[in-house]
């Protein structure tokens, strides 16, 4: 897959995983679908911005309104997910929360605001990606040559593996700034990750 190829499988997998969260069998399986849903939005949102959007500011005619346009959509996306990321969550292994609390009357208002949340995602998501595959990939492939698309494709696998797997709204989200801050971000959530038990790529 070339690079567009890459981020519009991206895009489907991510579909998938609403179709997922909405099938889940349990609160515990919905969890880990918001999770994985965190993980792999955030690795996506953070390759992009250091790897693609850059490249389209330069080499498409309007780059620079249209990738403010998609930053900004980028900033809704995140601080959508930060919300998810900082709801009360149940431990694996057991019906006690980490905290040491059992589920109870106060998890239904959690289910319900997590609910709200991925619904306000997945319009916030498909919306990005209508924008993204009907306007900015064609235009992309366009300026760029299969070459570039295939070595850029070979820069973004690379770079997922470090990117961060939750979501940093404050953090910048343009180089050069994003180059040194991403990877530390990313050590920082893999550590995170380790000790919570999270899914991870």
């Amino acid at each position: 897959m070339d690079a567009i190829e890459l981020l519009t499988h991206d895009h489907r997998m991510v579909e998938q995983l609403f179709r997922d969260y909405r099938g889940a069998a349990s609160a515990r399986q919905r969890r880990a679908v918001v999770e994985t849903v965190i993980r792999e939005l955030s690795k996506h949102a953070a390759v992009e911005e250091l790897l693609v959007y850059p490249l389209a500011r330069k080499v498409m005619a309007d780059g620079q309104q249209e990738i403010d346009e998609q930053l900004a959509e980028h900033m809704g996306v995140k601080k959508t997910l930060l919300a998810l990321d900082q709801l009360p969550t149940a431990d694996r292994h057991s019906d006690t929360y980490p905290d040491g609390h059992r589920g109870g009357e106060g998890d239904e208002q959690v289910f319900e605001r997590t609910d709200r949340l991925m619904d306000e995602l997945q319009r916030e998501v498909e919306e990005h990606v209508a924008e993204e595959e009907g306007l900015m990939f064609p235009k992309l492939r366009a300026a760029l040559d299969q070459q570039t698309l295939d070595e850029l494709a070979d820069e973004l696998k690379k770079a997922k593996i470090a990117a961060p797997s939750r979501p940093h709204p404050h953090a910048p989200d343009q180089p050069p700034a994003l180059a040194m801050a991403a990877p530390v971000a990313g050590v920082y959530d893999r550590l995170r990750d380790r000790l919570q038990g999270r899914p991870r790529t």
